[in-house]
């Protein structure tokens, strides 16, 4: 009877050297007594030492296998080991039968050494050591593994913890990591360990990422056994923690937002169909506007008509759409009510190629009647079919004042064109926060069948030219302050 012992540190090393021995002289499983140095000498076993030297040849898998489960805490890990290898030597594709009872074993034991590893990684707690001022810091952690994990599992912390000095106590076998070396010492009993000072704040993160509505008691002990809380400081809070968790759950469940009502999903589902937003590039977008056949209006009028203007102008003045006159020429505010706003305009000093021109409706919608053509206003489809438009040009001038030009341009600009003549000469805001001056437009004026109604018109329309222009100067002086 051969006796291989095992030593406690570098015992993968050592079973691999006794294994090669007694496989390369043909010695069967048992005729060997394998055992543990700290174990109790067998009464049965010979002075027998280990053959050494030999060369063997075993399949990659069992190489793996074995490094893993010779770390188990079964005291028959190391015969079962070398039963399993001289199995090998004459049963092919043994690895991959799942069926085999000593297979199945020895796969169950290398989970559990892994999982142990794992444990290890995640549950070590450290508290430093030694003056703080230290050339390199140094800490302490007590831990007591399943299985003899220490080993295999410390190049893991080596690596994280490169910078620091470090050991890692247990019971089998103690980690010592200083000045860049590893190495290893026997076990020892459990230290005193100094208070950790960033004890307190990791305790109080641990509590504020708990979340009491995910509690799962039965899942929590499963990933962190109880066995190794008393290693841990945040364990002292979970007590707490899971006592209270059914009220805060309730309490988030009543602080939390309550949810939209279900006409809110479908108004937001249409919402991107009814205000479609243009996507081109700048530059392109007069020839979208020229092509657009998004309402009727593009079959019976000439062209359409785009905005013109600087792209930088500080005013943008809207209209309502093309007519007679725009329509044929392709440029707006070229007729009777646009050469009427731009004398207007000038006297109020609001110069006209300053300005960003444009309609809220970009095709000239009208009434044939014999070979005139009569102005129709457009009416709510087709405002908002031209939106996608108008957004567009706001979009690119980004003016810091626009002026609404008549009802249409009111609402295409801002949702509501009513009671115009009450709103004039006041500044109402759009969503995005742009200012919007309302007034008449021209071919109000030129329509007014009364003279002395007109001429009240035509000095409130000056009235608000002149305001608009006293804006944009007070405007300019904060911008330059700013």
């Amino acid at each position: 009877m051969y006796h291989a012992e095992m030593p406690p540190i570098g015992t993968a090393e050592a079973w691999r050297r006794a294994a090669r021995g007694f496989l390369a002289q043909n010695i069967p499983p048992d005729a060997i007594l394998w055992n543990n140095e700290c174990a109790a000498p067998d009464l049965f076993a010979s002075e027998a030492r280990p053959p050494s030297g030999g060369e063997v040849q075993v399949p990659r898998g069992f190489v793996t296998l074995a490094d893993k489960v010779v770390w188990h805490s079964d005291p028959n890990r190391f015969a079962r080991l070398y039963g399993f290898l001289w199995r090998l030597r004459s049963e092919r594709g043994l690895m991959s039968d799942r069926a085999d009872a000593d297979m199945a074993r020895l796969r169950h034991m290398e989970k559990s050494v892994s999982r142990c590893q794992h444990k290890m990684k995640a549950f070590v707690r450290f508290r430093e050591l030694g003056a703080a001022d230290a050339p390199r810091r140094s800490f302490a952690a007590w831990f007591e593994p399943t299985h003899h994990t220490v080993e295999p599992t410390a190049t893991f912390f080596a690596r994280r913890f490169a910078d620091m000095d470090w050991r890692i106590l247990t019971p089998d076998v103690s980690a010592i990591f200083e000045g860049g070396q590893l190495r290893f010492e026997p076990g020892q009993p459990r230290p005193d360990l100094p208070e950790d000072a960033s004890e307190a704040l990791w305790i109080t993160y641990f509590c504020n990422i708990f979340n009491p509505a995910r509690l799962k008691v039965q899942a929590m002990q499963s990933e962190m056994p109880k066995k190794y809380w008393q290693n841990m400081p945040e364990a002292v809070a979970i007590p707490d923690l899971i006592a209270s968790a059914p009220a805060r759950a309730r309490a988030m469940a009543e602080a939390a937002p309550t949810l939209p009502p279900l006409r809110a999903v479908r108004v937001q589902t249409r919402l991107p169909a009814a205000n479609p937003v243009w996507q081109g590039a700048a530059g392109g977008l007069p020839e979208a506007i020229n092509s657009c056949t998004r309402c009727p209006l593009h079959r019976s009028a000439t062209q359409a008509v785009p905005g013109e203007g600087p792209t930088d102008a500080a005013l943008m003045i809207v209209g309502e759409q093309p007519g007679d006159h725009e329509d044929l020429a392709g440029r707006p505010f070229v007729g009777p009510a646009g050469q009427l706003f731009d004398q207007l305009a000038a006297e109020a000093g609001l110069p006209r190629q300053a300005a960003y021109v444009t309609n809220a409706v970009k095709h000239f919608k009208f009434t044939p009647r014999g070979r005139r053509r009569i102005h129709q206003r457009p009416d709510g489809s087709e405002i908002q079919h031209c939106k996608i438009w108008l957004r567009a040009e706001l979009e690119q001038v980004r003016p810091r004042l626009v002026l609404a030009l008549g009802a249409t341009a009111t609402q295409a600009l801002l949702g509501s064109g009513a009671d115009i003549l009450r709103r004039r000469g006041t500044i109402e805001h759009r969503a995005d926060g742009t200012p919007v001056l309302i007034t008449l437009h021209p071919s109000y004026l030129l329509r007014s069948p009364d003279p002395e109604q007109r001429s009240r018109d035509t000095e409130s329309l000056c009235a608000d030219l002149r305001l608009a222009a006293d804006w944009l100067r007070i405007d300019a002086v904060k911008h330059r302050r700013d």
